[in-house]
């Protein structure tokens, strides 16, 4: 990256921080306007800018599981289990009743008595047990389960579960990884004349790529996608701070299908086919915008 006179990092780890400071809203005036500048200037920054607001979207939108009683009860229990060990413990290293107290001064157990067969835990609640009665677990045992859902296949469960086709589940499951990627794509132009070279000198192939940007909709790049153990070519657009992955397939049978909603899980995803290609788009966008680019692509591609 060429050096700057803004007082901003030029190195693209620095640079890339700062982008994260400017979507979480932690830099002053004059430095998220000095970021943003850079982003404008910079197809590769706009569209690391674009996956950081995605990837933001796309975790917001993620169903907060529910606890329910039984799970409450159940990690009570293992808290007070653990506190009755401790007292027990505890109870062990006193001196037995009877037995002079080492410490001078001292006479154990002096005017108390417990009933016989009465533990100390039912006797007093321990200050242990009630910090763990005020501890917040609820929000401990939601972010675990949050967490084992963004940790494993269950993520893609989440967006499609409604979706039987395994190419869709896969475009689905490639989209979410070019989010948290470090860039959501291997070519960055958005020139047409560029890109679909690009892709066809990769994989042999390469669809129609208009640039939509007068429409909102810019052509930022290209990627190459392995579905089923085939590579198959991925174009990526960006509307405001959403990006659209383009996944086309080539067709043999030359069959036309009218564009057909798979959207599930907060993801749109809208399927159609033109008899040389058959596409796939997905994004985080609401289901009447991706229509709006579906619509605006196939008028172009024509």
């Amino acid at each position: 990256m060429t050096g700057h006179d803004d007082g901003l990092p030029n190195d693209p780890e620095g640079i890339r921080l700062m982008i994260h400071a400017l979507v979480d809203s932690e830099l002053d005036a004059a430095a998220a306007l000095a970021v943003e500048r850079r982003i404008a200037a910079d197809p590769r920054l706009a569209a690391e800018h674009a996956r950081i607001l995605a990837l933001r979207d796309a975790i917001s939108r993620l169903p907060r599981p529910e606890v329910g009683d039984a799970f409450r009860t159940r990690i009570a229990s293992i808290g007070m289990a653990g506190t009755d060990q401790q007292q027990d413990h505890a109870e062990a290293a006193q001196p037995q009743r009877g037995t002079p107290s080492k410490l001078p001064g001292l006479i154990a157990g002096a005017g108390q008595r417990r009933e016989a067969g009465t533990r100390p835990s039912q006797a007093r609640t321990s200050p242990r047990a009630r910090r763990f009665g005020s501890f917040d677990w609820r929000a401990m045992a939601a972010s675990i389960m949050i967490s084992a859902v963004l940790a494993s296949g269950a993520t893609q469960w989440v967006m499609f579960n409604g979706a039987g086709d395994g190419f869709a589940a896969a475009v689905a499951s490639g989209h979410r990884r070019s989010l948290l990627a470090a860039s959501p794509i291997d070519i960055v132009s958005s020139d047409r004349h560029t890109v679909k070279p690009w892709l066809d000198a990769r994989i042999g192939v390469s669809p129609p790529a208009p640039d939509l940007a007068q429409d909102g909709f810019a052509l930022i790049g290209g990627r190459v996608e392995v579905i089923s153990g085939r590579p198959v070519p991925a174009l990526v657009y960006r509307h405001r701070e959403h990006l659209i992955t383009l996944v086309a397939e080539p067709q043999q049978d030359g069959k036309i299908i009218q564009p057909d909603d798979l959207s599930s899980g907060g993801f749109s995803m809208v399927h159609w086919s033109d008899g040389a290609f058959s596409y796939w788009a997905i994004s985080d966008m609401e289901r009447p915008e991706l229509d709006d680019f579906v619509a605006r692509f196939r008028k172009a591609a024509v």
